[in-house]
């Protein structure tokens, strides 16, 4: 009997974690990431940034976040936040190729630059689409999205020393990470694996990290209720309310990881928040 229970909670682990029931869709003026802290939302656009309060109403814009780098950036990724501060994966991308890779911090309530860690060049990483904050672990986890075996690692920092500590080898890896994000003691991508010309639905992975700096990649949703298949982006979770929250674009077709022209019925993108409820898996 002792031995069942144990291969019945080794199964588990690798089964979804929770069960996600969609609540609400809100339209925003970004394209890139979202996240949450006390009562309030930031959406990130490429060269944006917003924060809104609970019911998603604007509260302020920056159009102009560059200011103050001293090497040339063009390109905000998915982003997360921790203690009003909000932590941007920058860099300077164009047709698919990133450079001058950069963890930027920005002020949550005047949305303008305040420090960067120092990035290490060494570790391989080629491309920044996504950031996000362990708050108990005191860690930065950076994601990259070309299709290069340098994806198939997520960049690992800390967050009290801004010193880079080592990347994780995901097993098996998923492809085009859009996003990542920390909630209850596990890590969270989004992929844009589904092509949206063929009406396939993207993904989102839990990973479940070992000692040995590896993670065992777990299917945990398929985006198959979103408003159209697309581009999905950055991802959130609510700790206040049990909500995950994913940022997905519509409407554009997308060549090398940049809106190019525009499917029929659209002459702009769409960028939609999709509020899930969180339900413990069965």
């Amino acid at each position: 009997m002792l031995c069942s229970c144990k291969q019945e909670n080794v199964r588990s682990e690798y089964l979804p974690k929770s069960t996600y029931q969609l609540n609400t869709v809100h339209e925003v003026d970004g394209r890139q990431g979202v996240c949450y802290e006390n009562g309030y939302y930031w959406v990130s656009g490429s060269t944006t940034l917003s924060k809104y309060d609970k019911d998603f109403n604007l509260i302020k814009t920056n159009t102009d976040p560059f200011k103050g780098y001293e090497l040339e950036v063009n390109h905000i990724g998915d982003i997360d936040v921790y203690n009003n501060e909000l932590y941007l994966g920058v860099e300077y991308f164009m047709d698919g190729v990133g450079k001058n890779i950069q963890v930027a911090v920005y002020d949550g309530d005047t949305l303008e630059l305040k420090r960067v860690f120092p990035f290490n060049a060494e570790t391989g990483q080629k491309e920044c689409s996504g950031i996000a904050v362990d708050y108990d672990e005191r860690k930065v986890y950076m994601t990259s999205w070309i299709d290069d075996q340098s994806s198939s690692y997520l960049y690992c920092y800390s967050l009290d020393s801004e010193d880079y500590l080592y990347k994780i080898h995901m097993q098996p890896y998923p492809e085009w990470l859009q996003g990542v994000a920390y909630y209850d003691g596990s890590l969270y991508v989004t992929c844009d694996d589904g092509v949206a010309d063929d009406e396939e639905a993207d993904h989102m992975y839990r990973l479940i990290l070992h000692d040995d700096h590896t993670a065992t990649t777990v299917l945990e949703k398929t985006f198959d209720d979103v408003t159209r298949q697309g581009e999905i982006e950055g991802l959130t979770f609510n700790r206040d309310t049990n909500q995950f929250l994913l940022l997905y674009n519509r409407g554009a077709r997308i060549i090398l990881g940049m809106p190019s022209g525009f499917y029929d019925g659209y002459d702009s993108e769409i960028h939609e928040v999709f509020v899930y409820d969180m339900l413990k898996a069965e």
